[in-house]
């Protein structure tokens, strides 16, 4: 029973990876739609959104499956729980990729905006504690998971400036109000997506330490809302 226990368990490991890479993959693409004005490949991810659905609802049935099956304990209850958790997280990340992609449509059929928002940047600082996270998750590092966790701040700080920025932007060209509040959004959209990451994080460091970190502000210096 151990032993076909450790085996569905290696199966999810490998499920949960295969759900982060297309995730990885859908962001990217959103994101460089958004750079290049593509509003083709901006319909591309928001189509491939059903994959990702599909693939989130057969990971938690495996995952209640085996928990209902196998009623495992110590630190394989505690690994699957946090794939459980993982997962959705994967999910609402896939969703705000699509988010994204749905304003870089919408962008690249308007004419294009000079302010100097840096979304390169913010990207890929994002992108980096996604591809951190389930760095972690794949390596049980608790280390990197908090790395992940303390980069949130910046993040958030960039989105802060973005805010300020477009703020700016509308004063000085208020016919581009439509554009500006989309920018705006992606950025939103890129803020949450650390979030997310963060969460992914946190349960990598409850999986391999049995500590729930959330709202423990001692621990790292950023610290996130589950969302």
């Amino acid at each position: 029973m151990a032993e076909h226990l450790q085996r569905e368990i290696r199966e999810m490991k490998k499920a949960i990876l295969e759900i982060g890479a297309v995730v990885e993959e859908s962001l990217h693409k959103a994101v460089k739609a958004l750079q290049e004005r593509d509003e083709k490949l901006a319909k591309s991810v928001i189509d491939n959104d059903v994959e990702i659905d599909h693939m989130e609802v057969d990971m938690e049935e495996e995952c209640l499956k085996v928990l209902a099956l196998h009623q495992p304990v110590a630190s394989d209850l505690r690994l699957i729980v946090s794939i459980l958790k993982i997962n959705n997280d994967l999910e609402r990340i896939g969703d705000l990729a699509v988010n994204i992609a749905e304003r870089a449509a919408f962008l690249a059929t308007q004419n294009a905006i000079d302010i100097p928002l840096d979304f390169p940047l913010m990207a890929e600082k994002t992108k980096a504690m996604l591809r951190k996270s389930l760095d972690a998750l794949v390596n049980g590092d608790s280390r990197l998971a908090y790395e992940v966790c303390a980069a949130d701040d910046e993040v958030d700080a960039i989105n802060r400036q973005m805010y300020l920025q477009v703020q700016d932007a509308i004063r000085r060209h208020p016919d581009r109000v439509e554009s500006l509040i989309h920018l705006l959004s992606v950025s939103r959209h890129m803020e949450r997506i650390a979030d997310h990451a963060t969460n992914i994080a946190e349960d990598v460091i409850y999986m391999t330490e049995g500590e729930i970190v959330r709202h423990r502000t001692e621990d790292y210096p950023s610290q996130s809302r589950r969302v």
